[in-house]
């Protein structure tokens, strides 16, 4: 019940206000990478599908040990897909390895619709990833230097020490498990965990993901040989690029999640204008 003053009226509720969230750099970049991601994804499983094995070191052949492959097996009526990663395998028929395509099962690692272009093409795909990665870069780069010169690391991405003691992150992880988020003045700033999680993905998966992209390059390796020696050859880049983009992948994932459940509306409001409305923490108790 809410309190009443000495005239016997209720108290007014404080007024919701707004904040600048997101910078016009920010948001543009952001949604570019949405695109960029999006069909580097697509792209990247078509050129998957050609060869659809994994494997460490300097060779990788239908001959050689894979510790990851999507394959199909013959049946009586259809193929059976399955997905094996070292000893593991697991059956995925209907989405990988074996799928229906215009009313017919395909042997294919990832199904048409997954894919760009959604036949099977290698040289297509290629195109597609390439020009898209490339876009990529250059948006990143864009970023990064706003991010440097206009302090947007040092600002809002950088954790102080007491945010990221044990205790502190603890609580966050307790407090998201619960789907408790942030509100009133703690609503207008990044909290530890999503500050070392952007950070994670800037500065560790994104650039790893690219200099192993390069790695796979032929071309790239002739001028640059270096790399297969960081990497420890060609195969495992291509490992390691298949296990970034995925993470990144689940890391979209639960970032999706996270701006429904705290918000859908005002999230995405923040993110296409860069209004973002705090409720007071008074209204919320």
């Amino acid at each position: 019940m809410a309190d009443i003053d000495a005239t016997g009226a209720p108290p007014a509720h404080p007024r919701t206000i707004y904040i600048r969230r997101h910078s016009i750099v920010t948001r543009l970049t952001h949604w570019l990478n949405v695109l960029c991601l999006t069909l580097l994804l697509m792209s990247g499983m078509q050129i998957f599908n050609a060869h659809p094995s994994l494997y460490w070191g300097q060779y990788g052949a239908n001959a050689d040990p894979s510790w990851l492959q999507i394959s199909a097996t013959d049946g009586d009526t259809q193929p059976y897909g399955t997905f094996r990663i070292g000893s593991l395998t697991i059956p995925t028929t209907g989405v990988l390895g074996a799928s229906i395509e215009d009313g017919q099962w395909t042997v294919r690692a990832f199904p048409a619709w997954a894919t760009m272009p959604s036949y099977q093409d290698l040289a297509a795909g290629r195109r597609w990833h390439f020009f898209f990665a490339w876009l990529f870069v250059f948006n990143g780069l864009i970023y990064l230097l706003y991010g440097f010169v206009a302090g947007h690391f040092r600002r809002d991405l950088a954790p102080s020490g007491p945010e990221v003691s044990p205790r502190n992150l603890w609580h966050e992880i307790v407090e998201h498990a619960r789907l408790r988020f942030p509100k009133g003045e703690k609503a207008k700033r990044y909290n530890a965990l999503q500050k070392l999680t952007y950070l994670v993905v800037i500065f560790i998966l994104l650039p790893l993901m690219l200099a192993t992209g390069l790695t796979m390059s032929p071309g790239i390796d002739a001028g640059y040989p270096f790399l297969l020696d960081i990497f420890g050859g060609r195969q495992t880049a291509r490992g390691i690029h298949f296990i970034t983009a995925w993470t990144i992948v689940l890391f979209v994932l639960v970032h999706v999640a996270m701006v429904i459940l705290s918000g859908l509306w005002n999230n995405m409001r923040s993110m296409v204008t860069g209004r973002y409305a705090i409720r007071p923490e008074r209204e919320d108790a």
